[in-house]
C-alpha cells in the first residue's frame, strides 16, 4: 500500500509541474498581445453565461438529491 501511494503523490507533484509549466516568453520588444484586439479564447465571451448554468445546475441537482433522500 504504501508504493501505491508514494507512486500517486508522484504523479500528482509531476502533474502539478506540467499544470504550472509556463512557455518561455520569445525575446524582442511589444507586449506580448496578440495585438487584433480580439479575445484570447472564444470561451471567454461566455464566462458569465456558463457560471449562470453551473449554478443553476448545483441547484437543480442539490433540490434533486434533497428530495431522494428524504
Amino acid at each position: 500500500m504504501k508504493t501505491i501511494s508514494k507512486l500517486a503523490s508522484a504523479f500528482f507533484l509531476f502533474a502539478i509541474l506540467l499544470v504550472n509549466a509556463a512557455p518561455p516568453i520569445p525575446g524582442g520588444g511589444g507586449n506580448g498581445g496578440n495585438g487584433t484586439g480580439a479575445p484570447s479564447s472564444p470561451i471567454d465571451m461566455y464566462v458569465y453565461v456558463l457560471s449562470a448554468i453551473a449554478i443553476t445546475f448545483i441547484v437543480f441537482f442539490t433540490k434533486k438529491y434533497k428530495n431522494q433522500k428524504a
